[in-house]
C-alpha cells in the first residue's frame, strides 16, 4: 500500500512539471541573458494572480545555482502589493528553456519558455504544465502589436483559450 501511495504521489507532482502537446522548449536558451525583471503583458487568469496590475518577475542566481524568482503585483482591491518570492531549477538541462518553478516546498510547476526574441531576449512565450498557464513576457512595459499577434497566433495553434487572456495593466 505504501508503495502505491508513493506511486500516485509521484505521477500526480510530475504531472505538474509536464507541458502541454504543441510545446516545444525553446533550444540553446542562455539563462544569464533571461535574468532580470521581466513585465508580464498577458496572463491566463489564475487565483494567485488574480486582481493583480504592474505585475513583473526577476530572475537572479541563488548562491546554489538554481534561479530566484521575485513575481511582484499591485492588488487595486486591497491596495497594496502583492510578492511571492520562489525558485526555478532546470529539468531538460541548461541550454533548455524548460524549468520547474516551486513557491511552496516541495511542489514544482513547469515554466516552458515556448519562444523567445533569441536576439535581444526582450521578449517570451510561457507555459506551465497544461492549457490553462500562458504568459507572455516582455523586458518592456508594452510589446509591438506584431509581438502580440504572433502570440496570439501561437498560442492558438497550440490550443490556449485566448479569449480569457488577461493583457496586464502596467
Amino acid at each position: 500500500m505504501k508503495k502505491l501511495l508513493l506511486m500516485m504521489a509521484a505521477l500526480v507532482l510530475s504531472g505538474c512539471t509536464g507541458m502541454p502537446a504543441g510545446v516545444t522548449p525553446v533550444k540553446e536558451f542562455d539563462l544569464n541573458r533571461y535574468l532580470g525583471k521581466w513585465y508580464e503583458i498577458a496572463r491566463l487568469d489564475h487565483s494567485f494572480e488574480r486582481g493583480l496590475e504592474q505585475v513583473s518577475a526577476e530572475y537572479s542566481l541563488n548562491p546554489n545555482g538554481s534561479v530566484k524568482v521575485v513575481n511582484r503585483g499591485y492588488s487595486t482591491a486591497k491596495k497594496k502589493w502583492s510578492e511571492s518570492v520562489g525558485k526555478a531549477k532546470f529539468v531538460q538541462g541548461s541550454s533548455t528553456g524548460y524549468l520547474k518553478v516551486s513557491f511552496f516546498g516541495p511542489f514544482y510547476g513547469s515554466y516552458v519558455v515556448f519562444e523567445l526574441d533569441k536576439q535581444g531576449y526582450q521578449y517570451a512565450f510561457v507555459s506551465g504544465p497544461d492549457l490553462s498557464y500562458l504568459w507572455l513576457l516582455s523586458r518592456n512595459k508594452t510589446v509591438s502589436p506584431e509581438i502580440k499577434e504572433r502570440f496570439l497566433q501561437r498560442a492558438k495553434e497550440i490550443g490556449f483559450d485566448t479569449n480569457k487572456l488577461i493583457f496586464v495593466k502596467q
